[in-house]
């Protein structure tokens, strides 16, 4: 039998990701968790399946949703845990359990990882889990479109804007303790700033776009974007190091931070960042592709605090008064 790996701890994120995978996995197979023979002697015989190295870090995927916090699931880790409920797995010295179907005796856990998968499959034929990730995409879709008209608002205000771009990170050390609540809580702290007024990184701002996003190799981290008047504000690349700094203190070290400015070079023809004359139609429309990847589909969040926005973004003003708007969030 193949070892599960029980004792590596794995963050937030990645046990997450790993149940995506699994469900994802167990839906394009017809296989078993494990292989379950019995000798002559009625010894148990389990060997590894193509499936089996899915179930790494099981007894950790089962534990992510018992916490205090209350939180809002991507249909995977939904559906994984109603099939955990489904069964009654629950979680022992020696891995995972739950009892059989007459509540006789408890399963092994190589039984118990059948079972789940076999509940798993059968909860992926109902409708309600079939019409999620349709959904999902037409969310992407959507703000897409918002974000695409408030981008024009945005450079309309003013004949140059400055358009600075970040992606805020987590270093590797804090990843592994990191929850999804502390990096709401830390977007909360760099948009206070902004409100307040009290920081002057912010002053000549007319806008801003932050996304809370999840990635297999990057954890939870943010996307961000700060449009501020050209005629006031012309040094992107020192402007978004500024940000970033705020973004290392607000987050007390443990975060880091892109300065997509200082390299602008990569995007050849299609740069939106740095100073934008609004009269330049191609400048606009590589402006438009660059908010676009601050809402992409493939980096969604798989848990987030229960009624938290995803995506923020300040209320753009179409006349020209204070250089500061409101926030408007959506999920």
């Amino acid at each position: 039998m193949t070892k599960l790996n029980s004792y590596t701890h794995r963050s937030q994120s990645d046990t997450s990701i790993r149940i995506e995978r699994l469900v994802n996995t167990i839906q394009l197979t017809d296989s078993q968790a494990f292989r379950i023979t019995y000798s002559k002697h009625g010894d148990q015989q389990v060997n590894a399946t193509r499936l089996s190295k899915y179930f790494d870090g099981i007894e950790q995927m089962v534990a992510l949703f018992e916490c205090d916090v209350a939180y809002d699931y991507s249909w995977h880790l939904n559906l994984f845990r109603e099939a955990c409920q489904s069964i009654g797995v629950e979680l022992s010295p020696c891995g995972i359990t739950c009892l059989d179907e007459g509540e006789t005796r408890y399963l092994s856990t190589s039984e118990t990882l059948n079972e789940l998968t076999k509940h798993i499959r059968t909860l992926l034929t109902k409708k309600r889990y079939k019409r999620w990730e349709p959904d999902r995409r037409h969310q992407a879709i959507k703000q897409e479109v918002e974000i695409g008209r408030y981008v024009d608002v945005v450079l309309d205000r003013y004949a140059r804007t400055c358009v600075i771009r970040l992606d805020l990170y987590y270093h590797a050390e804090a990843q592994v303790r990191l929850r999804v609540e502390h990096v709401f809580d830390d977007l909360s702290r760099l948009i206070a700033e902004r409100e307040r007024k009290r920081n002057p990184i912010f002053d000549h701002e007319t806008g801003y776009i932050c996304t809370v996003e999840q990635g297999e190799d990057r954890g939870y981290h943010i996307h961000a974007a700060f449009f501020f008047n050209g005629a006031e504000v012309s040094a992107d690349i020192y402007r978004a190091q500024r940000i970033g700094e705020l973004w290392e203190r607000i987050t007390r070290g443990q975060g880091c931070y892109n300065n997509c400015n200082l390299d602008k070079d990569k995007y050849q023809d299609r740069l939106g960042i740095g100073l934008i004359h609004r009269r330049d139609l191609n400048a606009r429309a590589n402006v438009h592709h660059a908010m676009r990847y601050l809402v992409k589909n493939d980096q969604h969040l798989r848990l987030k605090p229960e009624g938290a926005r995803c995506l923020r973004k300040g209320q753009a003003k179409k006349v020209r008064g204070s250089t500061r708007g409101s926030d408007t969030s959506r999920g």
